[in-house]
């Protein structure tokens, strides 16, 4: 009994942790994840597209009825005029002359008809006129209601899959961040937290921390621009050491649009946040530089433009 009791520590100990997953793991997980957002940011564009037609068709009907209203209108004016030069000029009414007859001075009996046959087709007229407004004017309440239906069912819709939408995005962050945080800069740190150099390698004649880091920032924003790392400066730098590279927002110098600056906002963002991590020494964007020492952004003097001032790229270099 005492021997069973001795063993029970051993094998009531805790629990191992689980593995940590693996990059390949949460790649897939992601991709899975940007699949469903993907689908959730075209049912919302959907939802958006039905709601404008339903708008488009509601102002349909209104217009339509605004023509029938006009029309009637016009009509009803025309048939109260008819019927008081009728009333004032006549004095009499028309069967009246049918039953006394020339005989007593009246008008001519088929003269009297003419007329009341001309009323009676413009009564007819009129009549149609009206039935026809009407018809507008319910098919018009019709599309209305069906309008203000729809419209509610596709707000509810949107909202639905906006609050959906931003959960997905969310968790797409949060995987990302999983994954940077699987990969550590190459080479060997010193004890006051800066790298020893590396040597470029390679066709690109960039080092393999430079080139983590390269990787790292195409895999999660996409560069359509291109990527510039080496090259030869005169005034020395990190570039010709194969340890700088420009993501580039546009082309030629130009300013970038909104969207890209924005995109150049999030990639320097993204460095700062995995400066020590990566081996990133500093960064500089939109006339300002920052340094893993000071850990602080600070405006630089201006060179004289756009691609100069590094508008259009953000600026990125390892130790």
């Amino acid at each position: 009994m005492a021997v069973l009791l001795l063993a029970l520590p051993f094998l009531t100990g805790p629990a191992q942790a689980a593995p940590k997953p693996s990059v390949k793991q949460l790649k897939k997980e992601l991709a899975a994840l940007q699949k469903d957002s993907d689908r959730l940011i075209t049912d919302y564009y959907n939802s958006r597209i039905a709601r404008e037609r339903a708008d488009k068709a509601a102002k349909a009907a209104r217009d339509k009825l605004a023509e029938a209203q006009e029309a009637y209108d016009r009509n009803s004016e025309e048939l109260r005029a008819m019927a008081m030069a009728q009333y004032i000029g006549g004095g009499y009414s028309s069967l009246t002359l049918l039953v006394s007859g020339s005989d007593q001075g009246g008008a001519d009996p088929s003269d009297v008809l003419g007329r009341m046959a001309l009323t009676q087709h413009l009564i007819n007229q009129q009549d149609a006129r009206l039935s026809g407004y009407a018809q507008v004017r319910d098919d018009r309440q019709r599309a209305e209601d069906e309008a203000a239906a729809r419209a509610e069912e596709l707000d509810r819709t949107v909202g639905e899959l906006e609050e959906r939408k931003d959960k997905a995005e969310k968790q797409i962050e949060k995987i990302r961040d999983k994954i940077d945080q699987l990969y550590t800069a190459p080479g060997i740190r010193r004890p006051d937290g800066t790298w020893v150099p590396q040597l470029p390698e390679g066709s690109d004649h960039i080092t393999p921390r430079m080139r983590l880091v390269k990787q790292l920032i195409q895999e999660r924003f996409e560069v359509p621009y291109g990527i510039g790392c080496y090259r030869v400066i005169q005034d020395g730098g990190e570039h010709p050491l194969g340890r700088a590279c420009d993501f580039m927002l546009s082309r030629g110098g130009a300013m970038p649009t909104g969207e890209e600056l924005k995109r150049g906002d999030e990639i320097a963002a993204w460095v700062v946040k995995n400066a020590k991590r990566l081996g990133i020494m500093y960064v500089i964007y939109r006339q300002r530089i920052w340094h893993v020492r000071t850990g602080a952004w600070r405006t630089m003097s201006d060179r004289g433009g756009t691609t100069a001032n590094h508008y259009d790229h953000p600026h990125v270099s390892v130790y």
